[in-house]
């Protein structure tokens, strides 16, 4: 799954752990920083389609915009290089504020290729719940830290891209009762 290069133009549900116990966020200002650097890094590479930020992971699901304007450029090196600024970038900041050293993220970002619809929006759902199905909430609506709410309340301006995932649902309500069900994974991820 990680040998897996990056592709332009292809959607991806990327994820990763904190090292061994550590946490990647504790507090309110941890997520708000982290969706900055979110924003610098990725935003201008990719589309965001969802994301859940979890005490100890993260997932993001995505696709990658065209890089035709740039000349000459390794696709996956290019979008690992934006991946590497955005973790690091975090990581320092975090081991500063904490009085901390070492790494705060596992060596390498697990991704996968989303190659078929029922896959997307079974991940959309499986994305979305994360928090609920680590109990950290029991309603999904509870949970800050994920775009499930930039799709609920589709009035509100975000840099989450809904266009493309919202045509699979008729409605926001359909959208909320998809979420609100149980949807059996038939694929393995380990957060």
């Amino acid at each position: 799954m990680n040998t897996e290069n990056f592709e332009c133009e292809y959607i991806y549900h990327v994820y990763t752990h904190a090292n061994g116990k550590d946490l990647i966020f504790r507090e309110q200002e941890n997520y708000r920083y982290f969706l900055d650097k979110l924003t610098k890094y990725i935003v201008p590479i990719a589309e965001i389609y969802a994301y859940c930020l979890m005490p100890n992971h993260f997932h993001l699901l995505l696709r990658f915009k065209e890089l035709s304007e740039i000349l000459n450029v390794n696709e996956h090196k290019y979008l690992m290089k934006q991946f590497s600024n955005l973790l690091n970038g975090y990581a320092k900041a975090y081991n500063k504020r904490y009085h901390r050293k070492g790494s705060l993220f596992l060596d390498y970002l697990k991704r996968k290729k989303v190659n078929d619809e029922k896959y997307l929006i079974k991940l959309i759902h499986y994305i979305h719940n994360n928090p609920v199905n680590h109990g950290f909430i029991e309603n999904i609506d509870d949970w800050k830290y994920s775009s499930y709410q930039s799709y609920i309340n589709l009035g509100k301006e975000t840099k989450i891209v809904r266009a493309e995932i919202m045509q699979y649902f008729d409605t926001v309500d359909n959208f909320i009762e998809y979420h609100q069900s149980n949807v059996e994974y038939d694929f393995m991820i380990i957060d």
